[in-house]
Formats: C-alpha cells, sequence, structure tokens
C-alpha cells in the first residue's frame, strides 16, 4: 500500500532537487534589472545625459549578481535569507529602473529640467563628488553638535520633570507652551543671540531634537511603578540612586522614543538651517543648485539626506536593542 502511494512522487512528480534550490524572485529580479539596462543602451536619448553607459553597464552588473544569487542563495545562510526576503523590492527597484528611464530621458514625457533619468543624479556623484563628499562632512558635523546637545539637555530637563512636582510645575508649562512651535520659527531670535549662524543653526537643531527627548523623558519617569521606589528606599537606596538606577533605566523606552522622534525633527529643521548664511552643507547645496534650476543635484542629494537619516536611525535601533534586551517589544 505504502509503495502505491509513494510511487507517482518516485516517477517524477516531485520538483528536482537542484530546481527546489533556485531562487524564482531572484530570476525574475535579473531579468527586470537586464531589461533596465537593456533600455538604457538600446534606445537614444532625447536629451544627451552623462553616465548613461555607467548606469546601463552597474544595472548590468546588477543582473548578473541577481542570477547568480538566484542559484546560490540557498547555500548563503543568513545573508541568503535577507537575500530572499529583499526579493520583492528588488523586483520592484529594477521595473522603477526600467520606467524611470523609459519616461525620462529616452521618451521625454517627464522632462527635464524638472525631472531627470537615474544617469542624471549618477553623474551628479561622478562630476561633484568631491563638494559633495564636503558637504555631507559639514551637516553631519552640524547635526551631531545640535542633535547631541539637545538630546543631553532634553533628557537631564525630562528627568527633572518627571521626578520632581516643583520643577515640574513651572517647567512643564513652558515646555509645553514651547513645544508646539516650529524650531524653525525661532530663527529671527537666534540671529540675534548668536554671533554666527552656524550656532544659531546647533542651536535650532538641539531644539528641535531635545524637546521631544524632554516630554518623552518626563513621561517616562513619572509613570515608574512607584513600588520600585519603596522597595530601593527600604534598602537604604539614596535620591541619586533612586533616580540613576531605577528612574532612568525604567524610563529608557520612553527616551528611544523622544531619541527618534528628535532624529527626524532635527534632520528637517537641519535643511533649513543651513539655508540660511550656512557656506557648506546639503541645505547649502540644494540651496545653490535650485537657484540655478539644477534638479538633478537636489534630486541626488535629497537622495543621500535619506540614505544617512535612514542609516541613523539603524545604529539608533541597534543601540535600543542592546540596552532593552529584556523590553524589546514596549516599542
Amino acid at each position: 500500500m505504502t509503495d502505491t502511494i509513494t510511487s507517482p512522487a518516485r516517477r517524477g512528480l516531485e520538483a528536482p532537487a537542484g530546481l527546489a534550490k533556485i531562487w524564482p524572485a531572484g530570476l525574475l529580479a535579473s531579468l527586470v534589472w537586464a531589461a533596465a539596462s537593456g533600455i538604457t543602451l538600446a534606445l537614444p536619448d532625447v536629451i544627451p545625459w552623462g553616465s548613461t553607459e555607467l548606469f546601463a553597464a552597474l544595472t548590468a552588473a546588477g543582473a548578473l549578481t541577481l542570477v547568480t544569487l538566484a542559484f546560490t542563495a540557498e547555500g548563503l545562510g543568513r545573508f541568503g535569507r535577507a537575500v530572499k526576503a529583499a526579493g520583492p523590492w528588488l523586483i520592484a527597484l529594477g521595473i522603477w529602473f526600467a520606467l524611470w528611464e523609459f519616461t525620462t530621458a529616452k521618451t521625454g514625457w517627464l522632462p527635464k529640467p524638472f525631472f531627470s533619468p537615474p544617469q542624471g543624479l549618477l553623474h551628479v556623484y561622478v562630476s561633484d563628488g568631491a563638494r559633495l563628499g564636503l558637504c555631507i562632512a559639514y551637516t553631519l558635523r552640524l547635526w551631531a553638535l545640535g542633535y547631541f546637545s539637545g538630546v543631553i539637555v532634553g533628557f537631564l530637563t525630562g528627568v527633572g520633570l518627571g521626578w520632581s512636582p516643583r520643577f515640574s510645575y513651572w517647567g512643564m508649562p513652558l515646555l509645553k507652551l514651547i513645544g508646539p512651535v516650529p524650531a524653525t520659527a525661532w530663527i529671527p531670535v537666534t540671529f540675534y543671540f548668536f554671533p554666527t549662524t552656524f550656532d544659531a543653526s546647533i542651536f535650532i537643531v538641539a531644539l528641535a531634537s531635545g524637546i521631544p527627548v524632554a516630554i518623552l523623558t518626563s513621561a517616562g519617569v513619572a509613570s515608574v511603578n512607584r513600588a520600585y521606589f519603596d522597595v530601593a528606599r527600604n534598602l537604604g537606596a539614596s535620591t541619586l540612586f533612586l533616580i540613576s538606577r531605577v528612574a532612568v533605566p525604567a524610563a529608557l523606552p520612553h527616551v528611544f522614543v523622544g531619541l527618534f522622534m528628535g532624529l527626524y525633527y532635527s534632520f528637517a529643521v537641519m535643511v533649513v538651517a543651513e539655508m540660511l548664511g550656512a557656506k557648506y552643507g546639503l541645505g547649502w547645496y540644494i540651496q545653490f543648485q535650485t537657484a540655478y534650476s539644477a534638479y538633478a543635484n537636489v534630486y541626488a542629494t535629497l537622495l543621500i539626506m535619506a540614505v544617512l537619516c535612514a542609516g541613523l536611525v539603524k545604529l539608533l535601533f541597534v543601540a535600543r536593542n542592546r540596552l532593552l534586551r529584556g523590553q524589546e517589544g514596549f516599542l
């Protein structure tokens, strides 16, 4: 009876072992990436763009890489699983490249200068990479000084607001008054109180990042179970111990929510701050290129900013997961 049931599979109805290891999404992704490369090379450009051959070569290399992974991803362990999970996105990206190329460089349906093909952005990185690198360095310096100073002040303020009823009585109304006001609205005041536009920009970024950290930290400290404090006091804990070893660790999930919010706010404000008298920086570069209708440069810069912000968010997630291993499900 068993032989009768299993005999169809033995006759070849099951997929061969080699085919079972093929990643179908990888094959499809390689085809659409190859199509994007073919469209780039085979069809003439309506308007000449630089780095066309380079973009075609990169998409062709991506297609070759994907077709290789389609046959090898199964045996690459953790990396292979991560690549397979990104399969739908890789297919969508290849389709996007093909449509983007066709509707801009090849047909002009989305005309210059308002729209740029993918090789237009690539040409910006090739031709103006040195200046963009300098602008990235200036922007990261401004962001780091503003964000971390705002986080430190906001964290200390939040701990005070959440711990001390008297400090909260006077401080919380002021925080609620200042918090809803956009940080950029304080620009005229900062120009008066700070000697340079760079110092004023640091203050604006610090204000944008510090306020959410202060609000969320105070909420976290205030929401700590009072039984923890009673137990620690019965064991002879001092006030400093209660704050640093009980209140702050328990409030860390709220603190990280504030850090994430402050990170996004600081990036949005930083662009505006750099447009006000800065000599370098990504915000300055966007304003400078917009004045000359060089929108390809603007889009290339926006892409850089998105990658930078996403990378910083990823680092913050890593830090959060390591510090809150026992509370990962809270956020």
